[in-house]
């Protein structure tokens, strides 16, 4: 049986920051997640009509970790949900790479297949691993923090108490700021909490 790695939220954080000091050093945002697949790990970006529908999943790894394979309606229509796949997928690369190499699948049957031969533990370890490590790279601490600061300081400038309508005024930053970084608000929500960025203007 195929043997998950157990990382904690900060190994994975600091995999991910290696993983962008290497292949995005710059550190713009939002961060090129799609151009790193294609021209830095020269994996080839393929959307498969129905894949969501058929086998509930949005996207997949080939076995020879040379095809990503994304559902056409994600590719298509949602573009922070096909980012986030693409990033999720990276992760399971850079981090259960060993998996690929022992199970070379080529088709969403043998994926499937694969998937299914992990335990309910693996399983949760192994997703797990790839959405925290999509969300690390996706949004890296030190330019949320930024960006958050940046939104909350427009926001009260704008006229809008945080005091008197908290919920109200940080929807709105959140919102925002998963706009800079191309995400979805769940993310930066997600990463905001831990980070612990929200408390910083708790009062």
């Amino acid at each position: 049986m195929p043997v998950i790695p157990i990382y904690s939220y900060e190994d994975l954080r600091k995999k991910a920051d290696a993983f962008l000091r290497k292949y995005h050093p710059s550190g713009n945002i939002p961060i090129p997640i799609e151009e790193i697949v294609e021209f830095e790990f020269d994996i080839n970006i393929v959307p498969v009509l129905g894949l969501q529908r058929e086998f509930e999943v949005e996207g997949f790894t080939s076995g020879d970790l040379k095809n990503i394979y994304v559902d056409e309606y994600v590719y298509t229509d949602r573009i922070t949900r096909y980012r986030f796949t693409l990033a999720h997928e990276i992760g399971h690369i850079v981090l259960h790479r060993h998996l690929y190499d022992r199970h070379k699948f080529k088709s969403t049957a043998g994926w499937k297949e694969f998937i299914n031969s992990l335990t309910e533990e693996e399983h949760s370890w192994l997703e797990y691993q790839g959405y925290a490590f999509a969300g690390l790279i996706l949004v890296p601490r030190e330019k949320l923090i930024k960006c958050a600061a940046e939104w909350t300081k427009k926001i009260k400038e704008k006229g809008i108490s945080m005091e008197k309508n908290w919920d109200f005024a940080w929807d709105l930053i959140t919102e925002h700021v998963a706009k800079a970084f191309l995400v979805s608000p769940d993310v930066v929500a997600k990463r905001m909490e831990k980070d612990s960025v929200m408390k910083r203007y708790m009062k």
